[in-house]
């Protein structure tokens, strides 16, 4: 018991909350992605429910949050309980594999024994009893050894936009597997013979390792990225870090941590959980999780008076009211300077569209 809780003292959590989240337009914009929103009318942002739910399982100190430098006042704003000094911003947008070689980095230069947890800002986790099981176990099973942890979903339906995890051989811990192949959003017939196999997960995005593990699998998997932030190691954990960050971030390579290590590593592992899990990708992500009325409508946080509307979300800001008639299966969001009226079988085109509004009609609106 003693061992176990020496263990936990040494337990981190990285949340990642540099996104832009533009397929959540009208109402995430550039300067407040949807991870700062409170889409649910609890009071809390997706960021603030995500911090909450790893309270549980590791104090305020060892929760870092890694985002864009633009985005560091909204954080400030809605955490103030967390230290400046956890908050890594990052001067250029580089995708999660800086993000997380540079986050080892920082929390490796303050303790040597520090198993990690890197999550998304804006996910979903309905069991959150069921969450802190899982993790527990996760950081248990990665402390044991160099080992990458990811968890793995159940699929419900054959998703084209998650990407795929095979599972591979058992291992002593129960719900841990090897795996054995990832695959990045496939098509619809692979989807479909995926789901059907029963071998394959979503793959979460939330990953379990060991500080030097990570870092081990950086210099063995991606020597540009490896090499980049190896040359600050001196200035970690001190007053010259960000100096070197930002002299530095900017010319590292932009590519996912699952293209860089996991998908590249000998001793990657998933464990699968079911969570009441939503990535909240987009508006159809939030339609699907959220509760409807007898015809199938969602009015999220909205006055609504529908007629004749089946399958339609409801989306208002600044206390407006929404009217509408003989809508079925749409997306209608209102808010600021701009109002989205788009069927929910195309909602995968926004974020196109928010190009394009960029572009024909400025900044101001995106």
């Amino acid at each position: 018991m003693e061992k176990e809780t020496n263990q936990r003292a040494h337990r981190y959590c990285v949340i990642m909350c540099g996104g832009v989240g533009s397929r959540f337009w009208p109402f995430s914009r550039s300067g407040r992605p949807k991870q700062f929103l409170d889409f649910f009318g609890t009071g809390r942002s997706l960021l603030q429910m995500t911090y909450d739910r790893m309270l549980a399982l590791t104090p305020s100190s060892h929760i870092i949050l890694v985002t864009n430098s633009a985005y560091k006042e909204i954080i400030r704003e809605q955490l103030p309980e967390v230290s400046e000094e956890n908050i890594l911003c990052e001067p250029a947008r580089r995708n999660t594999a800086p993000c997380v070689c540079w986050a080892a980095h920082h929390i490796y230069a303050k303790d040597r024994e520090a198993s990690i947890v890197t999550l998304p800002s804006d996910h979903l986790i309905m069991r959150e009893g069921e969450f802190h099981r899982v993790i527990d176990a996760g950081l248990g099973f990665v402390e044991q050894g160099d080992r990458l942890l990811t968890i793995g979903l159940k699929p419900t339906t054959p998703h084209t936009g998650y990407g795929y995890i095979q599972r591979g051989e058992p291992t002593a811990t129960p719900d841990i597997l090897k795996v054995k192949s990832f695959t990045e959003k496939p098509n619809k017939e692979m989807a479909k013979m995926f789901l059907s196999t029963g071998e394959f997960f979503w793959n979460s995005g939330m990953f379990m390792w060991r500080a030097d593990s990570i870092l081990k699998a950086f210099a063995k998997y991606d020597k540009e990225i490896s090499t980049l932030f190896d040359a600050g190691e001196k200035y970690y954990g001190t007053s010259r870090e960000m100096d070197f960050i930002e002299a530095s971030f900017s010319h590292s390579p932009s590519i996912s941590i699952d293209y860089a290590i996991m998908e590249k590593a000998d001793n990657v592992y998933v464990e699968t959980a079911d969570l009441g899990w939503s990535d909240l990708g987009s508006w159809q992500a939030l339609y699907e999780t959220s509760p409807k009325n007898a015809e199938g409508n969602v009015t999220q946080n909205s006055e609504v008076l529908a007629t004749d509307c089946e399958g339609t979300l409801f989306a208002s800001g600044q206390g407006k009211i929404i009217v509408a008639s003989g809508l079925k299966d749409y997306i209608v969001a209102d808010q600021g300077n701009a109002l989205l009226v788009y069927p929910r079988a195309e909602e995968q085109k926004i974020r196109q569209v928010v190009n394009e509004v960029l572009s024909r009609f400025g900044e101001e609106y995106v």
